[in-house]
């Protein structure tokens, strides 16, 4: 397909979105000279900007988002039909779309049973910690307050949920923090802390877990909260062992086990959830972007039957239920979409072609490991995939950030869009992140990697 730029008022809208629109993650003072990016039309794996240039796009909407592709008229017929018939109420009362989603998700979640709908990751991660905090109160007399997170893991962008953070840059400058939340180590294999346990380092990052929950007191820890698999830290597989002994760690001292599925869930590692791969049994799952792949804003955040039933006791009536409001968590565009999006993904078996598509991708970013030595691991699952870059592969030095960004650089300007760890630590802002679509074929993923090959061979050789 091509995209026709006289179809299109490039120059107007350019004009006022770099006059009057606040970005994400971006520094303005270089769109005063040649304006920002505008993207005007997607369709199936690749979208153009306004000036008519075409891109593969290998992070999903550049936040892990677009599961199911571009173009999808399916989702948005149903989302327009939805907000014809009922476009929102308080979910202080039910709708259809959304008691037809929960039940179509909780069928893919064995253990789980409640379904907390508000809109965005960052949303259903405070609403977690509102609850642990609230069992807290209702349960253990005030204490079981604190929240454990890991170094490296990401859990949003409010004070709350950056106080459960373990990237330092995304926190600098936003103190003071929420109190209460206390980090855990982390459990990266290839960035293993001097004195593990390399011969069983899932099982000893697990136990460094417990170290933490001694040192604090078990009786006053509500709530474990990590990632599946550590997505923009850098794309970190937890080693075999680790999962089985956080679990032990968790029922061992009555902590509620809260996973992060928000870049994971809905089939990006190959399976519905990234904890589904380990045999873990969650009390808490969170999620977000993928749940309707971007084409309403929707997150949830899912509990046990067990969780949910602590609000229903009744010694106090005026304050004992789960007092909490999320406003366009009413609104029905979010499930109406998600329904179809989860659909397309049973119809279109993009479980299985995710699982496919990254060990195709995985295995022919290998490959170049031979070519570059910049390469120092690949790792992933399904359609999650991380490129760590080293100067030296026997110290593992990490390469600048200024390196990893002038790859990406080189990718965009040949028409690949790609990911990367983007100032979110002191020194190991060096992965490469690539989350494309679940609907990827393999021409796909030649493309991908050779805008790659191209690129670290460019930017190597400038050195």
């Amino acid at each position: 397909m091509t995209y026709d730029v006289n179809d299109f008022d490039s120059l107007d809208v350019v004009n006022n979105d770099r006059d009057h629109v606040w970005h994400h993650l971006a520094q303005h003072k270089p769109f005063e000279k040649t304006g920002p990016m505008v993207i005007v039309k997607g369709e199936g794996m690749r979208v153009w900007d306004s000036k008519g240039n075409e891109y593969l796009d290998a992070v999903s909407g550049a936040v892990w988002t677009v599961n199911v592709g571009y173009g999808r008229t399916e989702i948005a017929d149903a989302v327009r039909d939805q907000l014809v018939e009922m476009n929102y109420f308080a979910q202080t009362a039910g709708n259809v779309p959304a008691a037809k989603f929960s039940k179509k998700l909780i069928d893919k979640m064995p253990g789980m049973n409640r379904v907390y709908f508000s809109n965005s990751g960052s949303e259903a991660n405070e609403k977690a910690f509102k609850i642990v905090r609230q069992i807290a109160h209702k349960k253990y007399g005030g204490k079981k307050t604190k929240i454990l997170y890991r170094d490296r893991d990401y859990h949003g962008t409010t004070i709350a949920t950056l106080s459960a953070s373990g990237q330092y840059e995304r926190r600098n400058q936003y103190g003071p923090f929420v109190p209460d939340f206390v980090e855990v180590p982390h459990c990266c294999e290839y960035r293993a802390q001097e004195d593990a346990d390399k011969s069983a380092y899932g099982v000893w990052a697990a136990n460094q877990i417990e170290k933490v929950i001694l040192a604090e007191g078990a009786d006053t820890i509500g709530a474990l909260c990590l990632e599946p698999i550590t997505a923009g830290g850098g794309v970190i597989e937890a080693p075999a062992g680790y999962w089985p002994r956080v679990q032990e760690i968790c029922k061992q001292y009555d902590i509620l086990l809260h996973i992060d599925e928000v870049v994971c869930g809905l089939g990006r590692t190959g399976t519905w959830f990234g904890y589904q791969h380990y045999g873990v049994k969650p009390d808490i799952v969170t999620m977000a972007k993928g749940v309707a792949s971007g084409y309403a804003a929707i997150s949830c955040t899912v509990t046990t039957e067990a969780v949910f039933e602590m609000f229903k006791e009744d010694e106090d009536p005026r304050m004992g239920y789960f007092r909490d409001i999320s406003t366009f968590g009413g609104c029905t565009a979010g499930p109406a979409a998600a329904l179809v999006n989860m659909e397309i993904i049973e119809n279109e078996k993009l479980l299985e072609n995710a699982t496919h598509q990254g060990e195709y991708l995985r295995g022919r970013l290998s490959d170049l490991m031979s070519k570059h030595p910049l390469i120092g691991e690949v790792r992933g699952k399904g359609l999650l995939v991380g490129i760590e870059l080293v100067k030296d592969r026997a110290t593992k030095e990490p390469v600048e950030e200024e390196t990893v960004m002038a790859i990406a650089g080189h990718c965009m300007a040949n028409g690949v869009i790609i990911g990367r760890t983007n100032r979110s630590f002191k020194a190991f802002n060096n992965t490469i992140c690539l989350a494309p679509a679940l609907i990827s074929t393999k021409e796909d993923m030649d493309q991908l990697v050779a805008a790659l090959d191209d690129a670290i061979a460019d930017v190597t050789s400038k050195m």
